[in-house]
């Protein structure tokens, strides 16, 4: 699929039930909120709009729903420009952090709201009320009103809403905010599930890389307006593209230095220390330009074997942190004193204590050279 400000490639069988087309955004006529973004979203995926606030996510979740217009370009659901088409005639079922609810309706009440705004049938509107609530397994609860729900029950009320009349598209703007984090990992899971056994497309806005990692087939990274990589949670964390996605998603250790050699794929490269490292070239600007080079925690070797990595350093352990199925190892390595590794539970051969020396590895493979940042 087409990454922001290139051409978008061909996609083959894909069915696509939205393409953004150049779309643009501005609020105030000079700074662009989504600059030039061209995105297919497949049928029936779970597609993840991630990225920081100001990044452009939200802006682009608002003018898919009709809330926001764009500057410029298009967007088509279903082969149908959305242009003139207002929110309520685009049959997009739309879940918020903060429910929004009606409160002096009951929960029946509430997802009858949108099937009588479809002017549905009675008895039909009672049989898709029935199995939303079923869905969400809040069956007894219909003749509640959402003041006397939890937090955790409003939600998934919000979400029986935005799925009782059948929706080709589900949009969630940080559905999950507002709730505790055993909830809100309880939900994720609820979510995706009921995702799967629907089979509707679904559009989720979050900051939360865990979440979107989660939830998600893909995931569309948003900075500065762009998206900066999109593609499967495994490949961004395994294979980020650029500098911003490699610190954006998951712990990342992070080295600056500049390019000394390259031979295909594979580049050496200075470290500010002196130090020297074998990277796989992912991103880079040839001999002579600063890269910045990305090691996941779980990817470094405590005392490699013989022939095992091909970057071997002395560390000093400056931190042990126990976290139960794995130890946080902080180490000062090559001028960072804030390299991190994991190491699971009974894996290590080695005597961890703080203040001590030890030999510490990585493959060339694992480690990344990317843009500067």
């Amino acid at each position: 699929m087409a990454e922001v400000g290139q051409d978008r490639p061909s996609t083959g069988s894909t069915d696509s039930i939205v393409r953004f087309t150049n779309v643009q955004k501005t609020y105030d006529g000079e700074i662009l909120v989504v600059k030039d973004l061209n995105l297919d979203i497949r049928r029936g995926e779970f597609l993840t709009l991630l990225g920081p606030s100001g990044s452009g996510k939200t802006t682009t979740l608002l003018m898919l729903a009709g809330f926001e217009t764009p500057t410029h370009g298009e967007i088509i659901l279903e082969g149908q420009s959305l242009r003139s088409t207002p929110p309520h005639k685009r049959g997009i079922g739309m879940v918020f952090q903060n429910y929004a609810l009606f409160p002096h309706m009951t929960v029946a009440e509430n997802l009858a709201f949108p099937l009588q705004a479809r002017r549905m049938a009675k008895d039909e509107q009672e049989t898709k009320i029935k199995r939303a609530l079923e869905m969400v397994e809040l069956g007894a609860y219909g003749g509640r009103r959402p003041g006397q729900l939890s937090g955790g029950q409003q939600q998934r009320v919000a979400l029986a809403r935005a799925l009782v009349f059948d929706p080709q598209l589900v949009l969630m703007d940080e559905p999950l905010g507002a709730l505790d984090k055993k909830l809100r990992e309880q939900m994720q899971i609820e979510i995706k599930h009921i995702h799967e056994s629907l089979g509707v497309t679904v559009v989720y806005v979050t900051h939360d890389q865990s979440e979107a990692l989660t939830m998600s087939n893909r995931i569309a990274v948003f900075n500065d307006g762009r998206i900066q990589q999109l593609a499967s949670p495994e490949e961004l964390y395994e294979k980020p593209q650029n500098a911003f996605v490699a610190q954006f998603i998951g712990e990342n250790n992070r080295f600056a230095g500049t390019v000394k050699e390259q031979a295909g794929s594979a580049c050496k490269v200075a470290l500010d220390s002196g130090d020297m490292i074998s990277a796989l070239a992912v991103n880079i600007d040839g001999i002579g330009g600063r890269t910045s080079l990305s090691i996941r925690p779980e990817a470094i070797y405590l005392a490699p074997a013989e022939g095992t990595c091909d970057n071997i350093f002395e560390a000093r352990i400056e931190e042990l942190i126990y976290m139960g199925d794995h130890t946080r190892v902080r180490v000062d390595i090559c001028g960072n004193n804030d390299f991190v590794i994991k190491v699971p539970r009974g894996a290590s051969h080695v005597v961890l204590e703080t203040g001590t020396k030890i030999s510490v590895g990585w493959r060339s493979e694992d480690c990344r050279a990317l843009d500067a940042g």
